[in-house]
């Protein structure tokens, strides 16, 4: 029985932090073994917010890829490509632009609440608006069956079904299936100053970074605001720092620790301590990998070319097939 087939890409942001590891990249080690999976730099999608400053996207890339392959993504199991190095994105976007109504593009929520959030950047493009057509395009192009989403991304692939619906229906054809979510949990991950961990709140703990770099962040920490004297009882649910033990800690330490706190036995400079200690043990051996794949500078390059080729013969099938049902 053939495996089903998943695609599913991440933007090029640089190095990775744990709450990537935690929301896609965890999940993605997982799901190679039992699909047949495409996962890709979607350094074109970079493009649509990034449009005035493309510097640093190659550079980017090369440090993400790093971080997949050290943490457990594996070549031999799974293809790793690079979006733009697969011309047929680009053509088949260009095609399903070509049957996507304004209307659906405009009621995307994401749309919306970007142009409204970030205002250093002039989002008013066409790139930007369209970008749901360049999802479309990047999934269906495989004919993905699956791509995992959490539950407020579904209207994001309600779009992509919309499309490949659409150009069955307009062609007399079914050169698409439309691909049904696998829906992933995502643990709630806050970042050192109690909001979303986000490179761009500065508020990350890097996969790449030292152990070293690690203790001293945890060490500057947020935990529990109300806790101002070490005599005083804590309360774990209002600590930030807490959020990282339910993922790092094993349950009998968390049941050791939780009354401790309560009852102001363990200071937070000492439960940090132990949250260091954890962390850094269940990163140690990836961070090594990534060190030692890191001393090839061709490494990143020759792995991405290689499953860039791999997918461009799938993409290329799909097109020939595009291109028979438009009868051009």
């Amino acid at each position: 029985m053939q495996k089903q087939r998943v695609v599913s890409g991440m933007r090029p942001t640089g190095r990775l932090h744990i709450g990537h590891y935690h929301g896609v990249l965890e999940n993605w080690i997982k799901i190679q073994e039992q699909f047949d999976c495409f996962f890709f730099v979607a350094d074109w999608h970079s493009l649509t917010t990034e449009y005035a400053e493309t510097s640093g996207i190659k550079g980017s890339a090369r440090e993400m890829v790093l971080d997949w392959v050290a943490f457990g993504l594996d070549p031999s199991k799974c293809v790793v490509f690079e979006q733009s190095q697969v011309v047929q994105h680009a053509e088949l976007n260009l095609i399903l632009g070509m049957i996507t109504p304004v209307s659906w593009l405009e009621r995307n929520p994401t749309y919306k609440e970007m142009l409204d959030n970030i205002e250093q950047r002039d989002l008013s493009t066409f790139g930007f608006l369209g970008y749901p057509v360049l999802m479309a395009a990047d999934i269906i192009l495989y004919k993905s069956t699956r791509v995992p989403v959490g539950h407020d991304q579904l209207p994001h692939l309600e779009i992509t079904r919309e499309i490949a619906r659409r150009f069955n229906h307009l062609y007399d054809c079914q050169v698409f299936p439309e691909p049904e979510a696998l829906l992933t949990e995502t643990p709630k991950l806050l970042g050192l100053d109690g909001r979303k961990m986000s490179k761009s709140y500065n508020n990350s703990i890097y996969l790449s970074e030292t152990a070293e770099e690690t203790a001293a962040k945890i060490k500057g920490m947020v935990t529990d605001t109300q806790r101002v004297r070490r005599a005083d009882p804590g309360d774990p649910e209002q600590c930030v720092a807490f959020n990282l033990h339910r993922i790092y800690l094993p349950q009998d330490k968390q049941d050791e620790i939780i009354p401790a706190c309560k009852n102001a036995e363990i200071g937070c400079v000492d439960c940090k301590k132990i949250l260091t200690q954890y962390l850094n043990e269940r990163l140690a051996p990836f961070r090594a990998r990534r060190e030692e794949i890191a001393q090839d500078a061709s490494f990143v390059d020759d792995l991405l070319a290689e499953g860039s080729r791999k997918a461009a013969q799938v993409a290329s099938q799909t097109m020939q097939e595009v291109r028979a049902a438009l009868r051009v």
